[in-house]
């Protein structure tokens, strides 16, 4: 495991109740500057596979990505990391639904109410957007998924809905997917067409 990694886990420890002082030695011999809270691994994910396409090491800078497992859990994450806490900057990426949370534990937190970006609906439903479902069926299908894609949308819940609801759906129906194709969906990404929330925050750490 590298070094931001031991830091990650030693931060998920002292949020579900351990002790803060592995935390605080990590931050201090890593010089950790940031913590970008998102909601899960899928999006930690696609926020390094964005960040490493622009040439950057977000662990070497000093930024810890941090998947919180939820939005309802940023308020802890935020208290720990934040002023009240190391005192580190604070950043994050969050669903439409999810964003009085966000607010809310940022604001106790006395991070920047403008420090956190948003999802239309949901990180992947800006993905597929932007890249079209025509170009999601060709990731899929060269992703060795073409066959399994086929038979979930035979499924009579998926008749009638929009092809970008029925690809959202899907990649969430097998564990590691959704994670899979965080990174692959982003990688797929012309410059140009990077969704707003993405990369709104990989510009602003």
């Amino acid at each position: 495991m590298d070094d931001m990694g031991e830091f990650r886990d030693a931060v998920t420890a002292w949020a579900a109740g351990g002790l803060g002082d592995p935390a605080h030695e990590l931050a201090a011999r890593l010089s950790v500057r940031a913590a970008v809270l998102l909601e899960g691994p899928s999006d930690v994910a696609a926020v390094n596979a964005l960040a490493e396409s622009r040439g950057r090491n977000l662990a070497a800078e000093g930024v810890c990505v941090l998947s919180i497992g939820g939005a309802m859990s940023v308020g802890r994450y935020a208290q720990l990391l934040g002023s009240p806490g190391l005192g580190l900057r604070l950043t994050g990426l969050c669903d439409e639904a999810e964003r009085p949370y966000y607010a809310r534990g940022f604001e106790r937190a006395s991070a920047a109410q403008q420090g956190f970006f948003v999802c239309a609906a949901d990180l992947e439903d800006e993905l597929i957007r932007a890249l079209g479902v025509t170009r999601v069926e060709e990731l899929v299908r060269a992703e060795g998924d073409l066959r399994a894609l086929l038979t979930f949308l035979r499924q009579p819940a998926q008749q009638g809905r929009a092809p970008q609801q029925q690809f959202r759906r899907f990649f969430g129906t097998k564990k590691g997917r959704k994670i899979h194709y965080g990174r692959v969906l982003v990688e797929a990404l012309d410059p140009d067409r990077v969704p707003a929330p993405l990369d709104g925050l990989i510009s602003s750490l």
